[in-house]
């Protein structure tokens, strides 16, 4: 398979078969990724905080460890951004507001660490509005997230950085909340 932007838009099954089979690494997904956040996030406003070094160094690992034939779980290798509304260890998590500007988690929420225990990689945070309070993903600290199809309207929310950054191909999926129910 060459390495092109499409595959950051293969479906997260597909993605982890390629890792699996060899067909692509995850330093390569990880890097299509960056790719795009660089450049099209600017415009979206979708992915509010990263770690590439430890997403790439993860990455790393992960390849090295299915070289040596382990297979840590379904999810191997896939990079993935998560809402931030959730604690991920050790990564910035404000839920949009400004007292928690600079709130680094020494734990991750249950479903964070779930999706690592399966082999994915949190290489990013998405936008939402203060507290997943409302239906638009806006707060004071980073903004407003656009949506990726039509620059006039928003995405929704509360999970509207999650699901701009996922069709817009910043991420290969994504854990977002449901405000109601």
């Amino acid at each position: 398979v060459a390495i092109t932007e499409e595959i950051v838009f293969w479906s997260t099954t597909r993605q982890a078969e390629a890792i699996r089979g060899g067909e692509i690494s995850s330093r390569d997904l990880l890097e299509l990724l960056i790719a795009r956040i660089e450049t099209i996030n600017p415009d979206l406003n979708a992915v509010i905080t990263l770690d590439l070094e430890g997403a790439r160094s993860l990455a790393d690992e992960a390849d090295a460890k299915l070289q040596n034939g382990d297979v840590v779980g379904p999810l191997h290798g896939i990079p993935i951004t998560i809402k931030d509304a959730l604690e991920t260890e050790g990564l910035r998590s404000t839920g949009g507001a400004t007292e928690l500007h600079n709130n680094i988690p020494s734990k991750d929420a249950g479903v964070v660490a779930s999706v690592k225990d399966a082999g994915a990689i949190v290489f990013g945070k998405t936008n939402l509005p203060r507290w997943s309070g409302d239906i638009q993903a806006f707060n004071e600290m980073f903004g407003t997230t656009v949506n990726p199809w039509d620059g006039e309207r928003v995405p929704g929310g509360s999970s509207g950085g999650a699901a701009a950054a996922v069709s817009a191909g910043l991420s290969s999926f994504e854990i977002g909340t449901d405000i109601g129910g």
